[in-house]
């Protein structure tokens, strides 16, 4: 197992998001300074419980909504402006903009060259 360097502290920060503005955050997460992301779509509800659509005349119930989770590792320093960035995106003013969760990395590896934590963003 690897030493953790206690000294030095990342972020995970998970943003859940409408899709069609998967691009546009991208754009602006790169140019704050992320260097990497992860991107999956996903399907959930919050307070807005999902919807009701009509298709072919029926009306039916679309209990989970699609989502986009993107998934960065950033400097504990950045976090808050990785967030604001995400935020001022993501957001339409409508419900359904979706949540942010920053959690504590306890270590972070490069596989290729075993580099560690901020170093291996």
């Amino acid at each position: 197992m690897l030493p953790k360097d206690k000294g030095t502290v990342v972020k995970l920060i998970i943003a859940t998001i409408k899709p069609f503005k998967l691009e546009e955050v991208r754009e602006a997460l790169t140019e704050a300074g992320v260097r990497g992301m992860m991107v999956t779509e996903i399907k959930g509800f919050g307070s807005q419980s999902g919807h009701t659509e009509i298709y072919r005349g029926a009306e039916y119930a679309v209990n989970f909504v699609p989502k986009v989770k993107v998934e960065v590792v950033v400097p504990a320093s950045m976090a808050d402006q990785i967030v604001e960035t995400i935020t001022t995106t993501a957001q339409t003013g409508k419900i359904g903009d979706g949540k942010i969760f920053v959690l504590d990395v306890d270590q972070a590896v490069r596989v290729r060259t075993g580099e560690t934590n901020e170093d291996a963003l």
